[in-house]
This record gives C-alpha cells, sequence and structure tokens, in this order.
C-alpha cells in the first residue's frame, strides 16, 4: 500500500454536541433544555459521568467527563438521558454518507468527525478559497437538510490547521446574532499569526498538558513563543520527532494527506465500572464472562475473528493495569475465548477492590 494521497484543501466537519442533538430530533421538546447525556441517564447513581451535554448547561460549568451527579448539582433542572450507542452510530453513518459525496476522499475520525479532501496536490489548481467555501457550505446544508444535524466545518491546507478553523467556526455557535455562513471558517498563511500567536501553545492541536507544561517550564506560554523558539532548541527538549513536529505545528504546518481506506475496527471492547467495587473471585470472573460476551457478540455480528484478549482493571484506589494474551489460534469459540479472559484474570494480583474492569477482543483484518 502507497502513501495516502496529499490534497490541496481540507475540510474539517464536526457535527455540533453530537449525542445531545441525535436525542432532540427524537423529542423535539428538548429544544432549548439544558441536556445531558451519560451512562443510563440517573444521576443519582454512582459512577456515571456525563458524555455530552448541551450548550446550555456547558455555559454553567458542565463538561464531558464529569460525574453526573456532579453535573446534576450544577444544573438539577437539566434533562439527564441514557447512551443510545446504536442510535448514535446510525446517525453517524447518515451523516458521513451524505459529506462523502461532497468531496474526493473522506477520513472519519469519529461519530462526529471526519476531513474532506479536495483536489489532489498532483493536478493543477481548480478551485479559489471562495469555491471551497462554498462547497463547505454546500455539505454543511446538505447535512441538515438530510440527516437533521447541525455542523461547523473549519478549511485549511492540512488537518491540523483545519481542525482549529472548526474551533473559530464553533464560536459561531455560541453567538445568536451569527449567522449559518459562520459555521465554516479558513484559517490559512494569510491570518494564522494574527489569530493564533497570543493564544496559549495548550490550543495547538496535538499538544497535550504535558507537552505544554514541559513548555511553560522553559518560559514557552504562547504560540508566538513557540515560534521564536529555536528548532534545536526544541529538539534538545523533546527530542527529534516531537521536536521538529512542535516547529512546524506552530507556524502553521501539519499533515495534508487523506486516507480514503474504509474504517476497520482493530478491536471491540466493553468496560463496565461497577455500583459496588469488587472483591469476591468469584463475582470478578462473573463479570469477565458478561463483559466478554457483550464483546464477543459484537465480533460475531460482524463475521470477524478475535486472535488476542485483553483485559484492564481498576482499583478502587484509580490504580489501572492490563494484560493482553495471545489465542492458541484465531478463533470464534466463545468458551475459549473467555477462559483466556479469566486466565488472564487470575493473573493479576488483586490486593484491592476492582471499580472498573474492560475487555478487549483485538481482531484478524476482515480480509484475512
Amino acid at each position: 500500500m502507497g502513501d495516502p494521497p496529499r490534497y490541496r484543501w481540507l475540510l474539517h466537519i464536526d457535527l455540533d454536541q453530537f449525542q445531545v442533538s441525535v436525542e432532540r430530533l427524537r423529542r423535539p421538546d428538548l429544544a432549548g433544555r439544558g441536556v445531558i447525556v451519560g451512562g443510563d441517564g440517573d444521576p443519582d447513581r454512582a459512577r456515571q459521568v456525563v458524555t455530552c451535554a448541551s450548550y446550555e448547561v456547558r455555559a454553567l460549568g458542565v463538561r464531558a467527563g464529569m460525574p453526573m451527579r456532579a453535573a446534576a448539582k450544577k444544573v438539577p433542572d437539566a434533562v439527564f438521558l441514557p447512551l443510545d450507542m446504536a442510535a448514535y452510530e446510525e446517525a453517524s453513518a447518515r451523516v458521513m454518507n451524505v459529506v462523502a459525496r461532497g468531496g474526493d476522499a473522506l477520513e472519519v475520525w469519529g461519530w462526529d468527525e471526519a476531513y474532506l479532501g479536495l483536489e489532489l496536490q498532483s493536478e493543477p489548481a481548480a478551485r479559489s478559497v471562495n469555491d471551497v467555501i462554498a462547497v463547505a457550505q454546500r455539505v454543511r446544508q446538505s447535512v441538515l437538510v438530510e440527516t437533521g444535524l447541525h455542523s461547523c466545518v473549519g478549511i485549511s491546507d492540512n488537518k491540523q490547521r483545519a481542525k482549529a478553523a472548526t474551533g473559530f467556526a464553533k464560536q459561531a455557535v455560541r453567538d445568536p446574532a451569527a449567522s449559518p455562513d459562520d459555521r465554516v471558517f479558513v484559517l490559512d498563511d494569510g491570518n494564522w499569526s494574527s489569530l493564533m500567536d497570543d493564544r496559549p501553545c495548550r490550543d495547538l492541536w496535538s499538544v497535550g498538558s504535558r507537552t505544554a507544561t514541559k513548555l511553560a517550564e522553559a518560559g514557552i506560554d504562547t504560540v508566538a513563543q513557540l515560534v521564536a523558539t529555536d528548532r534545536e532548541q526544541l529538539v534538545a527538549m523533546f527530542g527529534p520527532h516531537q521536536g521538529n513536529w512542535l516547529y512546524v505545528l506552530c507556524r502553521g504546518g501539519g499533515d495534508d494527506a487523506i486516507s480514503d481506506e474504509p474504517y476497520i475496527a482493530k478491536s471491540h471492547s466493553k468496560a463496565r465500572t461497577f455500583d459496588v467495587d469488587l472483591t469476591d473471585r468469584d463475582d470478578l470472573r462473573a463479570a469477565v464472562r458478561d463483559l466478554t460476551k457483550e464483546a464477543f457478540d459484537q465480533v460475531v455480528a460482524e463475521a470477524r475473528v478475535p486472535f488476542r484478549v485483553g483485559l484492564t482493571v481498576r482499583t478502587a484506589s484509580f490504580f489501572t493495569r492490563t494484560k493482553m494474551r495471545k489465542l492458541p489460534e484465531p478463533t470464534t469459540d466463545f468458551e475459549t475465548i473467555v477462559g483466556t479472559a479469566i486466565a488472564l484474570l487470575d493473573a493479576f494480583d488483586i490486593q484491592k477492590p476492582i471499580r472498573l474492569m474492560a475487555v478487549r477482543l483485538e481482531l484478524l483484518d476482515p480480509a484475512v
């Protein structure tokens, strides 16, 4: 397989408050109300977390990953809804089918975001920036008409800058005076410096908290300060790969390739946070069997074949460990698979109560 094709224009499509929006399509009465999606929808149960929050409750401090109980304290009159994975997968598939028609190649990054490539760099330039904006608006409108879901689009010449552009487009969602056209934003060499120089390094795509902290310790807090830092200093701090990447990233550079290969899951996993910590080995084995069955059913439904089993355990102190074991041979025999998962559990030296477990089945490629 050769390198993925490189495109002159890249569009980053991001669906607004995706899971909340899907729920509102089914329940129009939720429009304008604070909505929180997560777990089984019961904020009184322990260890449930927010997966998606509407803009109304985000403004009041609710965020994805927050415990549902904490969200309920902030917004007690919000509507709490359970996750409906099948509905979200179906809605996402419909959206991506629409988006794919708008360009030359589509690379899906999740339920609610994807990159669309326009114009191979190997071919003569055909579109102006205004032409590309018009394409983005048509894609947005088609998604809205055919699926009922709103989206924002960032336009640039690479993935990282296109995703940053989407962030500016999203600001319009929160502005009552903004027009639909404001949901499309172009970020390029012309406005990169003026918009990004004063922003913290953390605002750059792929710069995590650890990297930002290390930069701050060196007196590098803003994008402009990062641009002013010698490449050699960045390489000395982070090594050749990350150092050179930061040097390129802060100047607006990035990856301009789009893989149009269909997305194929490499594994399926199921996780569960228990209402009450488990300590009894029989209870733990039963939980492993249940989780394995859930993952196994999904694998079988897709006609896939597992070849490796993984088990993750998280103790009450939040210490998390994972063990992996290759099956004697790829198989869809459930007892062989669950036996391997239970053997992994028995291999753990568990001294503390278990609050979470996850089973992962790694899969052969469908073509094998």
